[in-house]
């Protein structure tokens, strides 16, 4: 079975992370790439990507109208990643155009609550809702627009599952029981992630960061 650690390669610098991807290859189930490098890279940069031979997680998050999204989505095609976020606050329409829009090896999944945001970020935005509350009525959204699944924290990713028991969950923000949580508000470790029910981690500092990077990799390896 392949691992289900997936690298956040969150880096403008294409020969930083052509060199992070060939130095965890081996310990990770896929890369993710985001906003940062592909506004750095393009589609020449994730093309350079695919070479190693892993599945791609295409992070940008989209949140438009219907049809700018679907639009967007169709210009991806020559890349075919194997995930590609969406927002869910986007509404049922932009959610079911997207997905129609995707290739069909393409799993789209929609952002629920970014981990970088707690109930207090969300009064902010005008959501009364708390965060857990806000999580499983997107949930019920995207199942109901026809995705795959949904990105939501460790936290939440359990009751997320209950909505919706075949769905494909993604749990970024993961942490090792001694890492520095950073921007992450609603972090949980690896393992506590699988064990709530995510289908893939997403890690990012904690490996790409460290100073021996397939070490790390190799150290949140065993622990799951």
């Amino acid at each position: 079975m392949s691992s289900p650690i997936y690298v956040a390669i969150d880096t403008p610098d294409l020969n930083k992370a052509m060199a992070l991807a060939n130095t965890v290859k081996y310990h990770v189930g896929g890369l993710k790439l985001g906003l940062e490098f592909f506004c750095a890279n393009g589609h020449h940069g994730m093309l350079e990507m695919m070479k190693f031979g892993l599945p791609i997680f295409l992070d940008l998050k989209l949140h438009d109208i219907p049809n700018t999204v679907a639009k967007a989505i169709q210009a991806l095609h020559l890349l075919e990643p194997a995930i590609l976020t969406v927002h869910a606050a986007g509404g049922r329409a932009m959610l079911e155009d997207a997905k129609a829009a995707a290739n069909l090896g393409t799993k789209v999944v929609a952002v629920t609550v970014l981990t970088s945001l707690d109930d207090s970020d969300l009064k902010d935005v005008g959501i009364m809702s708390t965060s857990h509350s806000q999580v499983e009525k997107l949930t019920h959204l995207a199942r109901e627009a026809g995705l795959d699944g949904i990105v939501c924290s460790g936290h939440e990713v359990a009751s997320a599952r209950k909505v919706w028991p075949d769905g494909f969950f993604v749990v970024p923000g993961v942490r090792p029981a001694n890492g520095k949580k950073g921007d992450q508000k609603r972090a949980v470790t690896p393992r506590d992630a699988l064990n709530n029910g995510a289908s893939i981690i997403v890690v990012g500092r904690p490996i790409t960061q460290a100073a021996d990077p397939d070490l790390a990799a190799r150290e949140i390896e065993a622990t799951l």
